[in-house]
């Protein structure tokens, strides 16, 4: 997976989610993070705290929609564009053949992943969910997923 991934991240809120996934970025050896609107950014304190020093390791952008960032990687030739949504017809992570480089979106904890965004993938991946809540961390949720698609990677 080494460079081939690159992570969006869609309107999260939380900076000590948005340091786990530096974190997790930083072991998979993602290519970058994008920041999409309200996703808070280095050097916000509390996400510096969390990342432990993986903001400074791992590239990171900023668009102001997610729609603006999957616009740019399609210009940039990025190969494949996915949301990490549980939508019905969604394809749980490890199931699924990518195709590199890849981004990967991952969505507001409350509102998921912008709807105009949705249309513009190429398709959406999930976890399953069979709970009456149906709902994981963001971060929990991009560290099985991106760990997902490294165990793919060797196969695509």
């Amino acid at each position: 997976m080494k460079g081939k991934v690159i992570i969006v991240l869609d309107r999260l809120r939380s900076a000590h989610n948005t340091g786990n996934i530096f974190r997790i970025a930083e072991a998979l050896g993602a290519s970058e993070i994008i920041a999409c609107g309200c996703t808070p950014v280095p050097p916000h304190p509390r996400l510096v705290k969390t990342a432990m020093g993986t903001d400074e390791m791992v590239p990171c952008r900023t668009f102001d929609t997610s729609l603006e960032a999957v616009n740019a990687l399609r210009r940039e030739g990025v190969k494949e564009i996915l949301a990490a949504e549980p939508l019905p017809g969604s394809v749980p992570a490890w199931r699924r053949n990518y195709t590199f480089p890849l981004a990967v979106i991952f969505g507001n904890e409350a509102l998921g992943v912008h709807p105009a965004t949705l249309e513009a993938v190429d398709g959406t991946i999930s976890l399953p969910m069979y709970g009456k809540k149906a709902s994981i961390n963001v971060g929990n949720a991009a560290a099985a997923i991106l760990y997902a698609i490294e165990a793919r990677s060797d196969l695509s």
